[in-house]
This record gives structure tokens, sequence and C-alpha cells, in this order.
């Protein structure tokens, strides 16, 4: 399984551990504790223009293009800790992270003749952010981020901590099939990627931000991101220093919190960095490429589009938390800065 940092132009992969077939999942009633915790918020359906609303965008974020969104519901907030513990507890779930690597895996990624690897590089893990001392070049993703071995969500630091006292906090850690086996579990599903930006803007035209223009440097108090110089110095004006608990901050005109930074958010989407150029002004619903294809960053694997930015975005290295940012990763991808949410059809 491959690992790809979120991010960055120059790829750093990474070897992490999974089988990616989720546990059988059993016939049962959603436990009460998840409606509850995260109470869905309908979407009402309407058209908007998808893509960059100025010249600050990425390639990828255009040309801006009409789309058509029906009604959906969508969960309130990012899925929590608490909330995919319920998960874990009623399915006996295993996440990606979690699960050795496949010595096979790895040979079949690596280029013929490469070396076997250490039995070592074998066992359970995922990446975990780790600040550095002082100013980096912002290009080697490597100097701020660490492999930890037993790291998971139930260990978000690695095997030394734990998810006491962080209940409320996004669950994080999680590949796409970890983010798909809760949702239908749920019997929900992951958003697409037209439908996750439709419902940021919360009925906005024409701005970037969930809340409209102004920056988050100008108000701290918007979103939880890095403030300060990245990746070595962050003066946590918004009050956090990495993820935020659910609701920390107000939500935007869908009644939906942390559409921008928190953690970035996985859709349902494969990602196309020309899938813009292809859809038909006008389209309803639109499910993304048929044809994952990142020409320019690590095109020998595939990905699936994530939204919205994390804590660890700033306007020095990382502007995920505008409204139409696009990032991309692999599906077996579990990072410190990344969950999920979930919607569902309103029919």
């Amino acid at each position: 399984m491959i690992i790809k940092y979120p991010g960055q132009s120059l790829a750093l992969i990474i070897m992490l551990a999974a089988c990616n077939q989720p546990a059988k999942q059993k016939d049962h009633a959603v436990p009460p504790v998840v409606e509850q915790l995260n109470p869905m918020q309908l979407v009402p359906g309407g058209e908007f223009e998808m893509g960059a609303d100025d010249d600050s965008g990425q390639p990828d974020e255009y040309p801006r293009h009409l789309v058509k969104i029906d009604s959906f519901w969508m969960d309130e907030h990012e899925v929590t800790n608490a909330e995919f513990a319920a998960f874990v507890k009623a399915t006996g779930y295993i996440t990606t992270a979690e699960k050795p690597i496949s010595k096979e895996e790895i040979m079949a990624s690596l280029p013929p003749g490469s070396p076997e690897p250490d039995s070592m590089d074998l066992l359970p893990g995922s990446l975990v952010f780790v600040p550095t001392q002082t100013a980096v070049d912002l290009n080697d993703v490597s100097q701020w981020w660490s492999f930890e071995r037993g790291a998971s969500w139930q260990h978000p630091e690695g095997p030394g901590s734990d998810l006491k006292g962080k209940e409320q906090h996004p669950v994080v850690h999680i590949s796409w099939d970890d983010a798909q086996a809760y949702a239908k579990w749920a019997r929900k599903r992951l958003p697409t990627e037209a439908e996750w930006e439709y419902a940021a803007r919360g009925g906005l035209k024409g701005q970037p931000f969930p809340w409209g223009s102004e920056t988050p440097q100008a108000s701290p108090g918007k979103t939880n991101i890095w403030n300060g110089h990245f990746p070595y110095q962050n003066t946590q004006a918004d009050g956090f220093y990495g993820t935020a608990p659910a609701k920390s901050f107000p939500a935007n005109a869908y009644k939906l919190y942390d559409m921008a930074g928190n953690v970035w958010e996985w859709t349902a989407d494969w990602y196309d960095n020309s899938y813009y150029s292809q859809v038909k002004p006008g389209t309803r619903n639109p499910e993304g490429s048929n044809t994952p294809n990142d020409p320019s960053d690590d095109p020998a694997n595939v990905k699936r589009v994530i939204r919205g930015g994390s804590f660890m975005c700033s306007d020095e290295y990382c502007r995920g938390y505008r409204v139409s940012a696009r990032m991309k990763t692999t599906p077996s991808s579990g990072l410190s800065n990344l969950g999920f949410r979930c919607v569902r059809g309103a029919r």
C-alpha cells in the first residue's frame, strides 16, 4: 500500500500497512449515539459555479463550470473519535494503519531489482506530523512527516498517545477504505467532490471561504489552520496547535462546521487533474472522473480527491482551506490530518 502526502508537488512515497478489504459487515441497527453525536443537516439543492472564483487557484481548479446538485443530508461536522469508536465496537473493524504490510504488495510497487524490505518495515503504522525546529525547504515534506510504528486512529501521535480528552476531535489516520466501511455501516456514503464544494460554500456565490471573503489570518476565529511560519512556528492564534474538537468554530449558512481547516476530508471521487475541462456545463450531480489521472505528481498511483484543508494549512505552504481547493492522495493513505464526513440522499 502506498501513502501519498497531500500538499506538495514532489511526491514522497512511503509504504504502509494494509489489506484494503473491509471487515465483513453485519446487518444491524446503527447505534443511536452516532446520530446524537453528529446530526445531519439538509443541504438544499441548487446550482453553483464550481472551481476557483479568482486567479488564486491551482491549475486543476479551472475552468469554472456550472453544476446542479440535488438536495442531500450531510454530517454537520467531521466524524469524531467517539463516533468511530462506536463503529469499531459494533463491528470489530480493523483500520488500514493497524494491519501489517504485505512484503509482496511492497515489492509489486517498487522498481524491478529493488531489495526486499526489512522485517521492521512491515509493522503497522501511519504518518504523523512532527514540526521542525527551524525553517526548511517546503518542497521536502519528509522534513515534517514521520512514519510512526503503532500510530493509528487510537494512537494519533504514536504508540504512547491515546484519545483521552479527544473524543470529540475528528478521527484521523483513516484511509479511504476505512471511511467507506464506516459510511456503509452508518447507512450513509462519502460525498462527491461537487457535493462537498457546494456544501462548503453554504449558498454564497463567488466567495473563497465558507464564511465569505475575509481571510482566516485576518480573523483567526473562523477556522483551525496553521498561524505563523510553517512548519516550525505556530502562534496558535486560533486557539489550537493540532486538531480541534468538532464545532469549535462557527458553522456556515448550511449549519455545517469545519468545512475549512481542521482535517482534510475524503470524497468519493477519483482525482483527475483535467476533469473540470471535461465536465459539460449544467451537469446534474457529477460523480467525478472515471479515469484517475495525475501526470505531474506520481502518475503511477491513482488517487482520490480530498477537500477542506487542515490544521497544517497556511498562506505560506498550503491554502487548502479555500472552498475550491483540490488535493489528492492514494486511497490507502492515512495521515494525522486526514479524516472524513458522510452524506445521505434526501430522497
